[in-house]
């Protein structure tokens, strides 16, 4: 990304624009980001920490980033030169596209769908939303085994009742906590869980809230 900032900056925008911090996403929605911190006082706005990211989520080609970075470029001009646009893409930024494509082939587009784009084998999959407090079954069986298991509170009380006709169980308890390690286990629907030491097991019990299954 650096090397292609300076190169279109020497080239497209008369090497006036300073290296930006340059970053890359895994964001879904947006191929490209700019984005700075704005400052008003008396009347003034002055922008500064300006910042690029490139989206690594789809399989782009070189030339389709290219494109991406210098869409952001031209909104890095815009903000840095102190021109007001508009609309965000409004008719400087159009201008300076439009001017672009036409002298140097270039493909910049205020939007660009990603309508049969290919996910990049390293993309990670979406994030799943993760409750601030989880509900944990703590199990200890009597061949001295114990597990721990992040349980979805829909299927809290179907497992209860399977627990409770399982003559292997020693005991087993339910619990909150919203300690951030819960945030690497799977939520199960089913019994099912990680087994931990007895050393971990009794830590994890001392720190938690037990909860009562009605």
């Amino acid at each position: 990304m650096e090397t292609w900032f300076h190169k279109f900056n020497h080239d497209y925008f008369g090497a006036g624009l300073p290296l930006p911090i340059l970053k890359t996403s895994t964001a879904r929605t947006q191929l490209g980001q700019m984005s700075c911190k704005r400052a008003t006082r008396w009347g003034r706005t002055k922008y500064a920490d300006f910042t690029i990211k490139l989206t690594t989520y789809y399989d782009m080609t070189e030339r389709q980033a290219q494109n991406v970075l210098l869409h952001e470029m031209i909104h890095y001009s815009i903000a840095y030169t102190g021109l007001k646009d508009t609309a965000p893409h409004g008719l400087f930024f159009r201008g300076i596209a439009d001017r672009l494509n036409r002298q140097y082939g270039w493909d910049i587009k205020a939007t660009t769908t990603t309508q049969g784009w290919k996910k990049a084998a390293t993309a990670p999959p979406r994030a799943r939303r993760r409750p601030a407090t989880y509900l944990i079954l703590a199990l200890e069986m009597k061949d001295n085994r114990h597990f721990l298991s992040v349980v979805n509170p829909r299927y809290a009380r179907q497992i209860d009742r399977r627990l409770s006709r399982l003559a292997e169980v020693e005991h087993y308890g339910w619990y909150a906590s919203s300690d951030a390690t819960f945030d690497h286990m799977p939520m199960v629907r089913s019994l099912r869980g990680k087994r931990v030491s007895q050393d971990e097991y009794e830590n994890r019990l001392a720190v938690m809230q037990q909860v009562v299954m009605q």
